[in-house]
């Protein structure tokens, strides 16, 4: 009896291992059959099985054409048998998906956001005056904010004002300014302060007329 004892580390590799040893072995047990009616045989079984142990998928679109998939798939596209549907490849299923790429022209500087670049580029459209000053230094201002958020530390003015050159491709320049950015305190307590009242608002909670057991 004890010879007899099977260890996960000698067995075979599952698959998938959602369906267990035993359709395992009876994909095994189908390849194993000589004539091609008796394989179809022993595959429509399995798929009944198959089928059987996931009834919350009977109502799945192409249910039947997944469990076949899936047959081909644990036999390592060794199984020949007539299948309803056309039969997936080895090459298809390891096939790489092609990598997302992400949604950051200048990757450099993820902790400004999308949005940062989107103004910048609407920034550089307007005609020179004290709109477009004005809508600069509020730019430069959210990007301090921003800078703030991630790093958590101060932070000198001429960094904005370099990363704010560099991502205009150097057409909104305040470098010279004598104009200073707010204070990286009052940005600070600014930000946290809408997120103390948010949560406040948000999140009170009222104890008075709560029963206790």
């Amino acid at each position: 009896m004890i010879d007899n004892l099977e260890y996960n580390t000698e067995r075979e590799h599952l698959i998938i291992p959602e369906y267990g040893r035993h359709i395992q072995k009876m994909i095994n047990y189908a390849k194993s059959r000589e004539t091609k009616e008796e394989r179809n045989k022993v595959a429509k079984s399995i798929i009944a099985v198959m089928g059987n142990l996931q009834p919350h998928l009977r109502d799945v679109p192409d249910f039947q054409h997944k469990l076949w998939d899936q047959l081909f798939i644990m036999s390592n596209f060794e199984l020949d048998v007539d299948s309803p549907f056309e039969k997936p490849s080895k090459e298809e299923l390891s096939e790489r998906p092609v990598p997302l790429k992400y949604p950051q022209n200048f990757p450099k500087y993820r902790f400004y956001g999308n949005n940062i670049k989107t103004m910048i580029d609407v920034a550089r459209t307007w005609e020179e005056g004290e709109m477009k000053e004005a809508l600069v230094y509020t730019i430069a201002n959210h990007m301090k904010k921003c800078f703030l958020n991630w790093n958590k530390d101060t932070v000198e003015d001429d960094v904005i004002y370099d990363h704010l050159f560099e991502l205009s491709n150097g057409e909104l320049n305040i470098k010279n300014s004598e104009e200073d950015l707010t204070d990286s305190s009052s940005l600070m307590k600014a930000s946290s302060g809408k997120k103390y009242s948010n949560n406040k608002k948000g999140h009170k909670k009222n104890n008075r007329n709560r029963k206790r057991y």
